[in-house]
């Protein structure tokens, strides 16, 4: 696609070939969301809208109808749903410092979106982006969706209270969640930091390193769960984790990073009772120097507190779902992106 349909803002049709309906994507703009941009257009959608503010971040490098706007934008939302077939809202806060920064984001942006939705003549389908660390504390190790929300964080909690919020509107829209696990790949910042620490010799391990402590999944395993879920006609009104099932050890984790990078790797294990303590200290030293690191005190909460695993059952049964990369694969994958791009060296 040219450079020119890349700015181009009319909504007026669809592409005559491929997925016959335009498609409208939140949050397109980051890690995610540019990689699900990128497979809805390998799947043969034609005009993909994408909600973009001012930064196209990501997408800068993908084709993509933009629709100016934000979430509190409800005309703007409006017109970019208008004749789509699905919607994928995949924008949110990951990481605030404040509990009306997250609740206006997840929360209140999601009802907008909704609300939208549901002016419209035809409304779309639609699929809502959740997290596992909605279910926060639990009773069990691996998370199903039948496991209660507990969140231990605010953003654990914005996105538990995104999803009772949802309830309101499901007898007039056709709604699939999807509760990613931490996800990785080209892209991401978060799972980045765990591999540039490694690649300076450290991997930081809070409790043992031994047996299954977290799922993962890749970003290409999650975008393609992602539309496999809304394609589905089984998942209206469904709840779906989309991970890699088993759960991996730390220890895996390390050496995959440990291979991809091509060192040796010392292993850091971090006392539970010391990890809060580290996100705090981490979160105030970097907001010295105006930063919001990926490890702060509700991170760390999280690690803490917070179940890291859940399988994806649901998802295998109902659409044949199955992770498909390899964890070596992903890392060796993900550490020449970064190294291409200058994040390491």
């Amino acid at each position: 696609m040219s450079s020119d349909s890349r700015q181009e803002t009319d909504l007026s049709g669809a592409s005559p070939t491929g997925r016959n309906k335009p498609v409208f994507v939140t949050g397109g703009t980051g890690f995610v969301g540019s990689h699900l941009v990128e497979a809805l257009s390998r799947r043969g959608y034609g005009q993909i809208r994408c909600l973009v503010r001012k930064n196209p971040g990501w997408l800068g490098e993908v084709a993509h109808t933009p629709v100016p706007g934000d979430l509190n934008d409800v005309a703007a939302l409006t017109r970019a749903m208008d004749g789509c077939g699905l919607v994928f809202h995949v924008a949110g806060r990951t990481r605030a410092r404040s509990w009306e920064a997250f609740h206006g984001a997840n929360v209140a942006g999601t009802i907008n979106l909704l609300e939208a939705a549901s002016s419209l003549e035809v409304p779309p389908r639609i699929q809502i982006v959740s997290s596992l660390a909605a279910v926060g504390r639990a009773d069990e190790p691996v998370a199903t969706e039948t496991t209660p929300l507990n969140p231990v964080s605010m953003y654990g909690r914005s996105k538990a209270e995104m999803e009772r919020a949802l309830e309101a509107y499901r007898d007039q829209l056709d709604i699939t969640v999807v509760r990613p696990p931490a996800v990785y790949g080209p892209r991401d910042t978060d799972i980045f930091t765990v591999i540039q620490g490694a690649s300076r010799g450290l991997f930081a391990v809070v409790g043992g390193s031994e047996g299954p402590a977290l799922t993962l999944v890749h970003v290409r395993d999650l975008v393609r769960g992602m539309i496999d879920a809304a394609e589905a006609p089984v998942s209206q009104g469904r709840t779906y984790f989309l991970g890699a099932d088993p759960a991996y050890a730390w220890s895996a984790v390390r050496d995959a990073a440990a291979s991809a990078l091509g060192r040796r790797v010392l292993t850091l294990r971090i006392p539970s009772a010391l990890i809060v303590p580290v996100g705090t200290l981490v979160e105030k030293v970097a907001g010295l120097f105006g930063r919001y690191p990926p490890l702060n005190r509700e991170k760390a909460l999280e690690i803490r507190d917070a179940c890291i695993m859940c399988s994806s059952d649901s998802a295998a049964n109902d659409f044949g779902y199955a992770a498909e990369v390899p964890l070596q694969d992903g890392f060796d994958e993900a550490v020449a992106w970064y190294r291409d791009r200058g994040w390491l060296k």
